[in-house]
């Protein structure tokens, strides 16, 4: 009903992707949202659409990927994604601040009406890169791993990772307990010290810091500052799942 709307009207899509425990999401909602300003022109110049990402995580993985592949800024929720009206997007991204907001709506409707052809082009270009990344293309030679492509790999991402105050370098910091069980597999089967010293330093900085409830227990989504010290007030059950296995 939405997709038709917006052709009959000919208006762009706002796709706005979030989930019940995303703080930024709420943010955004009384900051924008709930503003009569922002809601009377998103209402004059575009068709809405709110979608919740638990339910529906095949429309969340689209523009997720859309995202990524459309803005360096990094991409996570609120996701918000400007698409045609037959829903495939043009640009994506994040929270935005009430002003920035506006700005970005108000470039895109004059976008949509002064050049909708490059709209059409940039429509395209994104569609093509997410079917690219969904689609499996086998090589055209027969390819070998071994050994020397995992040390590379691993020596790549080891270079990324800060070991003096844990987790990947600058801010924010997650915990990422995957990467860690990466790197514990890796040391026991290289003896690479390099990898145990990440993760020891890592674990050590985050159970001291603020990113750790010292008083009721469970890990922060992420810590917003480089040092562990300030976090971001959720706690996610795939997180501390993974930190007590």
């Amino acid at each position: 009903a939405a997709l038709e709307k917006a052709r009959m009207e000919n208006k762009l899509l706002i796709i706005s992707v979030g989930y019940s425990a995303c703080h930024w999401c709420h943010v955004m909602e009384r900051e924008s949202f709930e503003d009569t300003t922002v809601a009377r022109f998103m209402n004059e110049h575009f068709v809405s659409i709110k979608v919740d990402r638990e339910e529906r995580p095949d429309i969340d993985d689209l523009y997720l990927t859309a995202c990524q592949l459309a803005t360096d800024r990094g991409c996570g929720w609120p996701l918000h994604a400007f698409a045609l009206p037959d829903g495939r997007p043009v640009w994506a991204g994040t929270y935005f601040p009430r002003k920035e907001w506006m700005a970005v709506m108000e470039y895109f409707v004059q976008l949509y009406r002064d050049e909708p052809e490059k709209l059409s082009r940039y429509a395209a270009d994104l569609t093509q890169g997410v079917q690219e990344l969904g689609r499996l293309v086998p090589a055209a030679q027969g390819i070998s791993y071994d050994s020397s492509a995992l040390r590379a790999a691993v020596n790549r991402l080891l270079e990324e990772l800060d070991y003096e105050r844990g987790g990947r370098r600058g801010s924010p910091k997650f915990p990422l307990p995957n990467l860690y069980e990466f790197l514990l597999a890796y040391q026991h089967y290289s003896g690479d010290a390099r990898a145990l010293e990440a993760v020891e330093v890592s674990l050590q900085r985050m159970a001291a810091g603020g990113i750790y409830d010292q008083l009721g227990g469970g890990f922060a989504r992420y810590s917003t500052d480089a040092n562990w010290l300030v976090p971001h007030f959720e706690k996610m059950l795939y997180d501390n799942a993974q930190l007590v296995s």
